[in-house]
């Protein structure tokens, strides 16, 4: 490829639209242009690298005997009508009408679709098991795309779909995908990914993990235990407190805390810590606004996704009306209306002496005790992890919050898919089954912006040889110089007839320009001819992340090029 002839313009400015270094480095580097909020176009240079991302993809997924198949982008609605998620899914979901008026959707994940593919086929106990996927464009209407191609509406997308007559059968074939997963990884450029358990979500299923880039960046918070292998989601891990009572319990007392609403203000004011505080956080259900009101200790935060878990229904903030019985800032345990439902934390759990609302505007109450004043109170795990909590596995203070990007996700679906849509098959003694399923996804531009988080300096991003979108980028400074160019011209050629993928300059700009457009393609080993280097009868070579500087003699540039492009391919 000759770069005077490659569509699209490289830049130096960093956009001001752009938060993270991988969305502005790449459009920077024309690799694609915004479109729309979370669309993008891309050009040749991202394209090359999705598609060595997608061969990747299909190697692995072949190896675990996988069948590539292709799914609609547009499905009829009735299909998620009969999984339920039609209704349940809320406005990321596309919904719309066809020409003849019938309801559809666009897809935005396709167990559905995987159902209703092989649903027919497996109906007999002696089909199984087997495993479809795809790569496939996918439309989800995030409410907030963000950081280039990390959060986006339309993305390009490998989803697999494993189906088992035994959850034993689904168990081994999960092991042997995250197995696959690891490798996919370490192929691409980045074996640093770690697979931490997760919340399964609108998927459904028991058991799912998340693989997980560690990079300041993420938006998701990584609960990782530093003295054993423990690794969650925020989302999923649980919250493991000591239960400390304070001796002697004291009575109950009504105290004047006027104006003093926050846990800070009620805290700064009777002159007790957080920790010894008991506060409310109140909810509405989305499905019908009923009130829900969680205690928790006063220095600890709800994970909301354990209070939806909990309830099987999503929830927001409340907002407070003077009809709905509940008092705003001076909420409490003792003597809260009927009209909402109740729910205590396991950071309560066993506590004594606290400070909490009095239910009465002015007024908190000190000496709260669980066991004494509130006796049938259940606990459960609705809290945040924090740092140095204790780890659910060892036992150990050892508990540490990083943040992360998700590059990809496997989970055990079980039966939620096939038993919704009426999928079953007869078993060896002839009575009907429902199949088990598993899941498991990787986003192909996720993944390439991830690496690209993880590797790349101020002057552009360092790829991997495995995805680069070329492996060696020719520079000819001074293209106007007849010895130059035609060495360098029989160079690209000899290199391209090797096998070697090449990006070949011989633009007439300064090397200022040139050298800085190559660091923006962030191919692995830059070629530079030159008229001196012509002179010294050498060619240098050095590659994109500085490890290597070095020169080949003219005669044997090519051989030496090509064999450190191979030995670069097999580490």
């Amino acid at each position: 490829m000759k770069l005077e002839k490659l569509v699209g313009e490289r830049f130096k400015e960093r956009p001001s639209d752009c938060v993270v270094d991988s969305h502005a480095l790449m459009v920077r580097g024309g690799y694609m242009k915004y479109m729309a909020s979370g669309i993008f176009s891309s050009f040749l240079p991202l394209k090359r690298i999705t598609r060595k991302i997608e061969q990747i993809l299909r190697e692995e997924m072949d190896a675990i005997d996988g069948q590539e198949v292709s799914f609609p982008v547009v499905m009829p609605a009735i299909i998620w009508q009969e999984s339920g998620r039609y209704d349940s899914i809320g406005k990321e979901l596309v919904r719309f009408n066809d020409r003849s008026g019938s309801p559809v959707v666009l897809g935005m994940t396709h167990e559905e679709a995987a159902v209703h593919l092989v649903r027919e086929y497996g109906q007999s106990y002696n089909k199984y098991p087997f495993m479809i996927y795809q790569i496939q464009t996918k439309f989800r209407d995030e409410a907030r795309p963000r950081s280039g191609l990390i959060r986006v509406r339309e993305f390009t997308m490998k989803d697999a779909y494993s189906f088992h007559t035994s959850q034993e059968d689904l168990e081994q074939y999960y092991d042997k995908c995250h197995k696959a997963y690891e490798r996919i990884f370490s192929r691409a450029g980045i074996p640093e990914v770690i697979s931490i358990a997760s919340d399964s979500g609108m998927m459904g299923g028991s058991v799912s993990h998340e693989f997980m880039l560690l990079t300041d960046i993420g938006e998701d918070s990584i609960v990782i235990c530093n003295e054993c292998d423990y690794r969650a989601n925020m989302e999923a891990a649980a919250n493991i407190v000591d239960y400390v009572r304070t001796a002697p319990s004291i009575d109950l007392e009504k105290v004047a805390t006027p104006g003093k609403e926050t846990i800070e203000e009620v805290s700064a004011f009777l002159g007790v810590e957080a920790k010894d505080t008991c506060k409310a956080v109140v909810y509405q259900q989305n499905k019908d606004d009923h009130y829900v009101v969680l205690f928790i200790r006063g220095d600890y935060d709800v994970n909301e996704t354990k209070l939806t878990n909990y309830l099987g229904c999503d929830v927001h903030p409340a907002t407070i009306t003077d009809t709905c019985g509940l008092v705003a800032g001076f909420i409490g345990p003792m003597g809260i209306t009927d009209n909402c439902t109740v729910l205590y934390d396991n950071t309560l759990k066993g506590v004594n002496n606290l400070v909490t609302g009095a239910n009465e505007v002015g007024y908190h109450v000190k000496g709260l005790d669980m066991d004494r004043d509130l006796p049938g109170a259940e606990f459960h795990d609705f809290a945040k992890v924090r740092e140095g909590s204790i780890c659910p596995k060892c036992g150990k203070h050892a508990l540490t919050v990083s943040r992360g990007i998700e590059v990809g996700n496997i989970f055990q679906l079980g039966t939620k898919y096939t038993k919704a849509m009426n999928m079953t098959y007869l078993d060896s003694d002839g009575n009907t089954q429902y199949p088990i399923m598993g899941c498991y996804g990787i986003g192909v531009g996720r993944l390439a912006a991830s690496i690209c988080e993880a590797y790349h300096d101020d002057y552009g991003p360092i790829w991997p040889i495995a995805i680069a979108p070329w492996q060696v980028h020719v520079c000819a400074v001074r293209a106007d110089d007849a010895e130059v160019k035609a060495y360098a011209d029989n160079l690209y050629n000899a290199l391209q007839e090797k096998g070697i993928e090449v990006v070949y300059d011989d633009r007439n700009v300064s090397a200022g320009v040139m050298f800085s457009d190559a660091d923006l393609l962030g191919v692995p080993f830059r070629v530079v001819v030159s008229p001196r280097n012509m002179k010294g009868g050498i060619v240098e070579i050095a590659s994109r992340d500085k490890a290597l500087k070095t020169s080949a003699s003219l005669d044997t540039a090519v051989d030496e090029i090509v064999a450190l492009v191979k030995t670069a391919l097999n580490k």
